[in-house]
């Protein structure tokens, strides 16, 4: 029997016990520790494209990540924590959802997240009684996709400030700022250019610009009131009327007031905007499957 992604927290963390672990060997070495057989290896989700078991191992490191026990440290790998140690030191804990809801940064994940413990991937007959199926589905769609916006701001946090200005001036290019020219927009690297970051073309001849400011911040590390009169003091040398101000943390009130109040358009973009802009706009991340909804048409079966 596959296990449930609960009970694959603790096996997982203790295959990054002593050293670093990828995830394609701590799913074969899992699928040896439970015995699985062969159907059970090779069961494939609906989608034909990873198989139930690796999915179910995925699922429980994101979780230890989010509870911080593990940590992420390159494509497909991860090695344990402080916290994660202090946790597999301590033999009687049940490593789970319920266990990790003492630290902080999981309550912050699960208030963004908004569900109870639901299912992770809709399985016919498996759904819970209170929901119907479509209910179930778009509930695991919404877990999926929040746990996919906080990966990603882990992953922008830990890039480089130069890779980090020009994902976000590619961003405002997939949204269409700047119209079709593939040169609309350019990031300023660290050459200091007036305290600008990157500048988007509204037109072709650089008539019309946006000019953007981005700060890679730390979670809880927020923008303040000064980093807005500085960003407007950049605007007026430039003397430009919209400025773009995008950061992986959040913009204090007082930032927002500021900002209002300065009278130039200034548009803002927290971590959580920022996240969800890129699942929209495929920035960073890629469809892996569609799913289609059908319904009876009842105006076919009325007409006949």
């Amino acid at each position: 029997m596959i296990p449930d992604y609960q009970t694959l927290m603790r096996p997982v963390l203790e295959c990054a016990a002593d050293a670093e672990a990828t995830i394609s060997e701590v799913v074969q070495k899992l699928a040896d520790k439970f015995a699985l057989n062969d159907e059970e290896r090779g069961a494939l989700l609906p989608s034909g494209k990873q198989t139930r078991f690796a999915n179910r191992v995925n699922w429980a490191k994101s979780y230890l990540k989010q509870g911080g026990l593990v940590e992420i440290t390159g494509r497909g790998r991860f090695t344990i924590t402080d916290r994660g140690r202090k946790a597999l030191a301590d033999g009687l804990a049940t490593i789970n959802n319920a266990y990790m809801a003492q630290f902080e940064d999981f309550q912050a994940f699960k208030n963004k997240v908004n569900e109870a413990d639901r299912l992770l991937e809709f399985v016919p007959g498996e759904a819970q009684t209170e929901s119907t199926p479509d209910e179930t589905l778009r509930s695991a769609h919404g877990t999926i996709t929040k746990a996919l916006a906080s990966d990603l701001l882990d992953r922008v946090r830990t890039s480089t400030p130069a890779f980090f200005e020009r994902l976000i001036v590619g961003l405002l290019i997939a949204m269409n700022y700047g119209g079709d020219s593939e040169e609309a927009g350019r990031a300023l690297g660290q050459s200091g250019d007036d305290g600008v970051d990157g500048v988007i073309d509204q037109d072709r001849l650089g008539v019309d610009q946006i000019y953007v400011q981005a700060k890679r911040y730390a979670q809880g590390n927020n923008i303040g009131a000064a980093a807005m009169r500085d960003f407007y003091g950049a605007l007026s040398l430039k003397r430009a009327q919209k400025g773009i101000f995008v950061t992986t943390s959040e913009f204090s009130p007082a930032a927002r007031q500021t900002a209002r109040d300065l009278g130039l358009r200034i548009v803002l973009i927290d971590g959580v905007q920022l996240a969800k802009l890129m699942i929209d706009f495929n920035v960073g991340c890629r469809d892996e499957e569609i799913l289609r909804l059908k319904k009876i048409d009842e105006d076919y079966f009325e007409a006949g």
